[in-house]
């Protein structure tokens, strides 16, 4: 559909005969001192009955800049913007114990970070539509990305975050209790947080359970995943030996943490455990928001404004031939 941003300017179409009711001795309605000596000079070589078809070139010029002003445009059809999403708050685990390589990515040992790492990654490349914001935590607990859709940034500050980066203890009560607070500032039906931790609670200024409370109020679903192998050889004095190097992860705490909340507990012993979240979190209540459309704007600008610059150009043109 074509129209007009600012029709309006069509009433100044006027103008330059009320300049001329004011100023009798301007020759033409707009007076252009190019058009208006044109359009002496062919008064006087053309009969009193022709002379007042040049005049025609000012009238047209005119209007072909009231039509640029008024921003002419040509709209597409009517486009609906996607409205389902999720309102998604990771809280990564940064403890000393994450350094322990007990997974293993195609067929190599790496630590429990880079294995949240990878597929995280994989995680977030998914998640078009969802606000997505980054929380990391150990000794305390820092807002690295507020709920945002540029997945690029949070992707980026997932992957510049390092062990030791705030500390070595686990803080899971500050996590929950910081996500919980950046929450309360949007308006959102679905509000859920993904929580990815190897241990139990051993440091911040708020307990876990007192953090369940603020969640349950604010609604806020949770997801804990328990990050870590269960069996690991390690090398001892008499020989290799088994060990569970998951031995103080608190299980019972992220599955109350969960289940309190309508969530659920995930545990990750491989990659392949910690890929279920993908499946589980397709499933969700999408946000329920109102529907957006927009139409797609072409500026059809440069029409009127060559269209002027065309008449000036034969103006001037015809000024330079009755000149000689």
């Amino acid at each position: 559909m074509f129209e007009f941003a600012l029709p309006w300017i069509f009433l100044l179409a006027p103008l330059p005969w009320l300049l001329r009711r004011r100023n009798p001795q301007s020759g033409n309605p707009l007076y252009f001192p190019p058009l208006a000596k044109l359009a002496a000079q062919q008064a006087q070589h053309q009969p009193r009955a022709q002379w007042r078809r040049p005049a025609l070139l000012p009238l047209l010029f005119w209007l072909c800049l009231l039509a640029a002003a008024a921003e002419p445009r040509w709209l597409g059809e009517p486009v609906t913007l996607p409205q389902q999403g999720r309102d998604m708050m990771l809280a990564v685990d940064l403890s000393g114990s994450m350094n322990i390589n007990d997974m293993v990515i195609e067929g190599q040992s790496y630590n429990r970070l880079d294995a949240v790492k990878h597929v995280l990654g994989q995680f977030i490349a998914k998640r078009q539509g969802d606000r997505l914001g980054l929380v990391l935590f150990a000794d305390a607990a820092y807002q690295q990305t507020p709920l945002t859709f540029d997945r690029t940034t949070v992707q980026k500050m997932l992957d510049d975050a390092v062990l030791g980066l705030v500390g070595q203890r686990t803080a899971i009560g500050e996590a929950i209790g910081l996500s919980v607070k950046r929450f309360n500032t949007y308006q959102s039906s679905n509000k859920v947080l993904i929580l990815l931790s190897d241990g139990a609670n051993t440091a911040g200024n708020i307990q876990p359970r007192e953090a369940l409370a603020l969640a349950k109020a604010a609604g806020v679903k949770i997801y804990a995943v328990g990050v870590g192998a269960e069996q690991m050889v390690q090398q001892g004095i008499f020989g290799p030996q088994l060990v569970n190097p998951s031995a103080d992860l608190d299980e019972k705490l992220l599955t109350e943490l969960a289940s309190e909340t309508g969530g659920r507990y995930f545990r990750a012993r491989n990659l392949q455990e910690l890929s279920e979240i993908y499946q589980l979190l397709d499933q969700l209540e999408p946000i329920e928001r109102d529907q957006l459309n927009y139409r797609p704007q072409q500026s059809l600008l440069h029409w009127p404004l060559a269209g002027a610059l065309f008449l000036l150009g034969l103006a001037l043109w015809r000024r330079s031939r009755y000149a000689v």
